[in-house]
């Protein structure tokens, strides 16, 4: 794996929590909103729509640069749109990235001829 393809996976990565986390608090916000005079729902509606903005955009660009199958980048955007799925994309980005790594340890040291 290139230094641009793990950057790119990195900034997915880094991305997905912080909007799951968002997403969770804006419904938070919304069932309070119908519930209370509580009404933070247009700063966390603004704070999760940038936060999903900026993960589709590293979505699409980890998308490219890794060269995903469909059906990974699917599952990956599925995910940005489920409440807590981006802790799940967040964890299997994790471990794709670790796979990787040692992935390219394994043919520099040359255990693998790939």
């Amino acid at each position: 794996m290139d230094i641009k393809t793990a950057s790119a996976l990195r900034r997915l990565r880094l991305v997905s929590a912080p909007e799951a986390v968002s997403f969770l608090i804006l419904l938070v916000c919304s069932v309070l909103k119908r519930t209370t005079d509580f009404n933070a729902v247009p700063v966390m509606g603004a704070v999760h729509g940038v936060l999903f903005v900026l993960y589709v955009i590293f979505w699409a660009d980890a998308w490219n640069r890794a060269k995903w199958p469909f059906r990974t980048a699917a599952l990956y955007f599925v995910l940005s749109v489920l409440p807590t799925g981006g802790f799940f994309a967040e964890r299997m980005l994790k471990r794709e990235a670790e796979d990787a790594v040692i992935a390219t340890r394994a043919r520099s040291e040359g255990v693998v001829q790939a």
